[in-house]
This record gives C-alpha cells, sequence and structure tokens, in this order.
C-alpha cells in the first residue's frame, strides 16, 4: 500500500509545471511562446534565463521530493526509483495541465541525484558541459539519459533499478521525438 501511495504522490507532485507557473507570473502562454514546451529551456529563451533558472530548479527539486518520499516511505532504492519515475511521467504529462507537460529531462536528473547522489552530480555536470559547449539542450539531454541506464545498472542496490531507468529514458527520449528530427534535419533550437 505504501508503495502505491508513494507512486500517486510522485506522479502528482511531478504534475506541478513550474514553467507555466513562472510564464503566468510574467503574463506568458508558455505553450504559445518559443517552442511551445513547457520547460526551463523555452522559459530561459522567452522569459529570461533567471526565470529558466529558478525552473530548472524547481524541476530538479520534484525529482528529488518524489524519489526521497518513495525511497522513505517504501522503505527501498528501488520504489525511491520508481516513484521518482512517476514524477517524470507528471512532468511530461501532467493533470493540473491538462497532460500537456515538458521533457522530464531535470526532473529525472533530481531523481537521480537522490537515489544515487553520485551518478546524477555526474550527469548533472556533462549535462552543463554538453549545453555549454553545443548550446543545444537536448542534445545534452538525450546524452545524460542515455548514460543514466548503464550507470543506474552499476551502482543501483537492486537489478531492478536499471529496468525503471531504462523505462524514464525512453519517456524522455520519445518526448524528445521533433528535436532528434530538428537536430537530424536543419538544426536544433539553440539557447
Amino acid at each position: 500500500m505504501t508503495e502505491a501511495l508513494s507512486l500517486v504522490v510522485g506522479y502528482l507532485v511531478g504534475s506541478v509545471d513550474f514553467a507555466v507557473l513562472a510564464a503566468r507570473l510574467k503574463g506568458v502562454d508558455i505553450y504559445a511562446e518559443g517552442s511551445g514546451n513547457p520547460g526551463a529551456s523555452n522559459v530561459s529563451r522567452v522569459i529570461g534565463r533567471s526565470a529558466g533558472a529558478m525552473v530548472l530548479v524547481g524541476d530538479l527539486l520534484k525529482g528529488v521530493g518524489a524519489a526521497a518520499f518513495g525511497e522513505l516511505v517504501g522503505g527501498s532504492e528501488l520504489v525511491g526509483l520508481a516513484a521518482g519515475g512517476m514524477a517524470v511521467a507528471g512532468h511530461c504529462f501532467p493533470v493540473w495541465h491538462h497532460f500537456r507537460g515538458g521533457k522530464g529531462v531535470a526532473t529525472t536528473v533530481g531523481v537521480l541525484l537522490w537515489v544515487i547522489p553520485w551518478l546524477g552530480l555526474g550527469l548533472a555536470l556533462i549535462w552543463t558541459a554538453i549545453i555549454g559547449a553545443t548550446r543545444v539542450s537536448s542534445f545534452g539531454s538525450l546524452t545524460i539519459v542515455t548514460l543514466a541506464i548503464p550507470g543506474v545498472w552499476l551502482w543501483a542496490e537492486e537489478a531492478w533499478s536499471a529496468a525503471i531507468m531504462a523505462a524514464i529514458s525512453l519517456l524522455v527520449v520519445i518526448r524528445h521525438q521533433d528535436n532528434i528530427r530538428r537536430m537530424l534535419g536543419a538544426g536544433e533550437q539553440t539557447l
């Protein structure tokens, strides 16, 4: 019962979309501006870097909070990762915003920061370095969610953790379909 509760709480926490809230505070409909994606990168482009940074921190904290709640209530790293995965799903398909959400990368990193802190921190640094070098957020995002799978497989306490991480990563990759098409075609938006 506590495991199921942690999954529901994870999803509901993930459904809080800080990009939508930050944009509304500025009188902006983030769905109608820039790329239309309610995420930190688009907020940064449309409203400004400080607003984008606040959204990024909020999205990271959703992942940390959901994973922490899952692990503490469910009693295992596996439940923490699963609850964190539900937060990523909530971020991508938020009940509070008609299931129109972001891509889930920052929330994924937040989950890993709780479950396997060194892996989460390492991936966050790689993400930052790639974005700094290429100015293409989606390239960094796709790289780190791909690296997360073997990282979790190597360092997680439970074997099933890698399968959950693979499912989270697959969701993030699916949410980046348009970005992948642009990277393979005419080019992706830069920050």
